[in-house]
């Protein structure tokens, strides 16, 4: 093979590698929702100092949503003087674009929530109040917008609605909490109600919903603030619900779906494992665990195991527990409780106390391989971290910082 021909070769790869990577979007917690990230290669242990800091941008805003990535852009929010705005930037950091959005919750915990959401040339943002905004990929400007609770006869929730919005082809999915529209799809083009599902008639509770499409009747499964209910995502029709109480009706976690199981963990309640069976129709509790009762940093699966911390009112342990049986297979109290995503079977554990944790995926212990604390922002430590090509972006407050761990 000739000079000329190796040249052309490799650049013909290039382009199909920038191409893909160009194309490639991340929405709330990775791959399907599930917390994971495909990626390899990475580094398998920190140095004292942890992973080379690439770059930081200062000025958010307050808030705890994460980041989004479209067409080799972040995308995020914040909010200052009660505004939400919308922030781009290139991947080394550079501020693309900004824009004010609207009203945003300012009566607790300030700021920003739910992640933006990516699809087909157009952002969805649920604001802290309610509002659901479709904004142009491109030029950033509002397509439509509408206020799901003043649409949908509900109100807001104490610490302001949470919710990513789920996308299922033509439709988006939201949570207005209210008694006759619980649960609604509407079309993501303009914004007009699908389908309307009472639910259980509960009020919303911090819950992005998931998707389950490889039953015979593809489903939608979320919390509202007392159950567990499983949707038929064609129509809306509630399939099955299981009651999920806790004191202050917090949950915040997405479901973790695999192999014809949903966990379900939140706040008080703890960790519930229902079984699928009659193609999605129905479900069953298989097994519960109360003590591993997850606030709001959600829990991974790698192979047959689940880890993640108790972060409610129990015990603040890291735990392994076994898919299939709801075994304990250890707890540990090395770190305090926080948010858990994975990569190249590494658990990131971002703790609640400001601690970025690199952890071996493993049954047999959990064995912290590097770890350093997160200085700059500001507030809590909430936000979920992502990442992509080889870069774990982490947000605390009105601080977005890149950290290259490639």
């Amino acid at each position: 093979m000739n000079n000329y021909m190796r040249t052309t070769i490799f650049l013909i790869l290039t382009c199909i590698t920038f191409s893909l990577s160009a194309q490639t979007t991340i929405e709330w917690r990775g791959e399907n929702r599930t917390g994971i990230y495909n990626e390899q290669g990475l580094l398998k242990s920190w140095g004292e100092n942890g992973p080379e800091l690439l770059w930081h941008y200062d000025k958010l805003g307050d808030g705890h949503s994460s980041v989004a990535i479209s067409k080799g852009k972040l995308y995020i929010t914040g909010m200052t003087d009660g505004k939400g705005s919308l922030y781009v930037f290139d991947f080394n950091g550079k501020l693309l674009n900004k824009i004010m959005y609207g009203d945003e919750w300012t009566v607790n915990y300030n700021g920003t929530r739910a992640t933006p959401i990516i699809n087909d040339g157009k952002i969805y943002i649920i604001s802290g109040v309610g509002d659901l905004i479709c904004l142009n990929e491109n030029n950033l400007n509002v397509i439509w917008r509408r206020n799901i609770f003043n649409d949908f006869d509900s109100k807001n929730i104490a610490w302001g609605i949470n919710e990513s919005p789920l996308i299922i082809g033509e439709k988006i999915i939201a949570t207005p909490g209210g008694k006759k529209h619980n649960i609604v799809a509407l079309d993501k083009n303009n914004g007009e109600l699908i389908w309307s599902s009472p639910g259980k008639g509960d009020l919303s509770a911090y819950c992005s919903p998931l998707y389950i499409g490889d039953q015979e009747v593809p489903l939608i499964v979320t919390i509202t603030a007392e159950n567990i209910v499983g949707l038929e995502a064609a129509t809306g029709k509630m399939l099955w619900s299981h009651e999920s109480k806790n004191k202050n009706s917090i949950h915040s976690n997405t479901p973790v779906y695999a192999n014809n199981r949903i966990l379900c963990t939140s706040v008080d309640k703890g960790c519930t494992m229902l079984q699928l069976s009659d193609g999605g129709r129905k479900s069953e509790v298989v097994w519960e665990i109360p003590v591993l009762d997850n606030m709001m940093g959600a829990m991974v699966k790698i192979g047959g195991y689940i880890y993640g911390s108790g972060s409610g009112y129990k015990e603040k342990f890291w735990y392994c527990v076994d898919w299939e049986t709801g075994e304990i297979i250890y707890k540990d109290p090395k770190l305090t409780a926080g948010v858990t995503i994975a990569a190249d079977n590494r658990l990131y554990c971002y703790t609640d106390k400001g601690e970025m944790a690199l952890v071996d995926a493993t049954p047999e212990k959990f064995e912290i391989v590097g770890k350093f604390p997160i200085t700059m922002g500001t507030d809590q430590h909430w936000a979920h971290p992502v990442i992509y090509q080889g870069v774990l972006y982490v947000r605390h407050g009105n601080t977005l910082m890149a950290y290259k761990i490639k």
